[in-house]
């Protein structure tokens, strides 16, 4: 015969470990980027771009122009198919140039020397983050660095969700409702 008493018990126990399972979840989730699993799959992002010569001293190099803050003053934006850690998917390198007064032939003549950042999406697997179309987002420092906001959050990840400002927030308002601005997708 089943004893009721230890039955109740077992279920109070099991329904606490389940809620806290669940807020412990939501809490992970609510972090919007600079976590241990965003940064460690930013640093294999970065790898994958180094091997696709994306980025490097390697790296393939495309016409830079004009830009503007927050990205730099001369960007090069580089678009194509890269596999991360067996998933297929766009990714979107923009590689970053400056001082301010920087010219793009002065970029072409010597990249290394004015490469401040390298501002990625990729576009993760289907329900990575479907509110935000599936982009992981990256800010990177020339060395391939991840950068960091002045909190110290490191930027790799949903960055920031549901923030005011941000990359996420910047690129709600690209035309097409895809949060590209070169294009739509």
């Amino acid at each position: 015969m089943f004893n009721l008493k230890k039955i109740g018990a077992f279920a109070a126990v099991l329904a606490v470990a389940v809620m806290s399972i669940g807020f412990t979840a939501q809490a992970a989730d609510k972090k919007p980027a600079g976590g241990p699993e965003s940064v460690a799959y930013a640093k294999k992002l970065w790898s994958a771009m180094g091997d696709a010569k994306l980025i490097g001293a390697k790296a393939f190099m495309t016409s830079p122009y004009e830009g503007m803050e927050p990205h730099g003053f001369v960007l090069e934006t580089i678009d194509t198919m890269l596999t991360v850690g067996g998933h297929t998917g766009l990714v979107i390198v923009k590689k970053n140039y400056g001082p301010k007064g920087v010219t793009p032939e002065q970029v072409v003549d010597n990249p290394k020397k004015h490469l401040a950042a390298v501002t990625v999406m990729f576009k993760r697997e289907k329900g990575y983050d479907p509110e935000d179309k599936d982009w992981f987002w990256a800010k990177y420092k020339a060395d391939g660095s991840l950068d960091k906001n002045p909190a110290g959050m490191q930027l790799a990840g949903k960055v920031v969700k549901g923030g005011k400002a941000g990359c996420i927030a910047c690129h709600k308002g690209a035309p097409g409702g895809d949060m590209v601005f070169t294009r739509d997708r």
